[in-house]
């Protein structure tokens, strides 16, 4: 089961399921995660934010915010999907910085490239998410979602992420974004996702 499969994610050997790799992100990878991260952007939230701003977005700006060099558990852990050297998606994963969820694991990002939305490969990187939370020792994570992204909303409520009531206005690469936040039990049942979601 991929699960298990990538359960120690942070010490993962590549490993090839259906001819996609799922490993932990490294030095090198930033120009690719950074490309796919500004084009799901300019997609999945065209109509959410000013298309003027997701126009002038730059993969460039990006990628030098990211440390894939880092071993401190409570830094950031990516995740990336492969396919032919090509970053399909990737997903990251920390310590909730929430202060009211003491002990909570947090889903910071999960993002796939708009051109493998419906592949599987949301699938995949949620599942490699969460074995990744509770191999750190977490048994609850949390999620933040852009207010009007239902297909974001859809597919996670299918993983069994629930909304907690919680909202929140922040700012994220200098624009402000309303979010709803979810929560879920990295025990609970196994997701009713599809295995060909339509949904990254």
């Amino acid at each position: 089961m991929l699960t298990r499969i990538i359960a120690h994610a942070r010490n993962l050997p590549a490993c090839n399921t259906s001819g996609m790799l799922l490993r932990p992100a490294q030095p090198g990878d930033e120009m690719a995660v950074a490309g796919v991260h500004v084009r799901s952007w300019q997609v999945a939230y065209r109509m959410l934010l000013p298309q003027q701003y997701l126009d002038q977005l730059r993969p460039e700006d990006r990628a030098s915010h990211y440390d894939f060099a880092t071993s401190d558990p409570q830094k950031p852990h990516t995740i990336v999907a492969l396919e032919s050297e090509s970053v399909l998606g990737f997903a990251t994963t920390m310590a909730a910085r929430s202060e009211d969820l003491s002990g909570y694991g947090e889903l910071v990002a999960l993002y796939v490239d708009p051109e493998h939305w419906g592949r599987g490969v949301g699938l995949a990187l949620v599942q490699a998410a969460r074995a990744h939370l509770v191999e750190a020792g977490f048994r609850q994570a949390m999620l933040w979602v852009l207010v009007g992204n239902t297909r974001a909303e859809h597919f996670y409520q299918k993983d069994k992420w629930l909304p907690d009531g919680t909202r929140r206005t922040d700012t994220v690469w200098g624009v402000q974004v309303d979010e709803l936040r979810s929560i879920r039990d990295l025990q609970a049942a196994p997701s009713s996702i599809d295995p060909q979601p339509r949904f990254p």
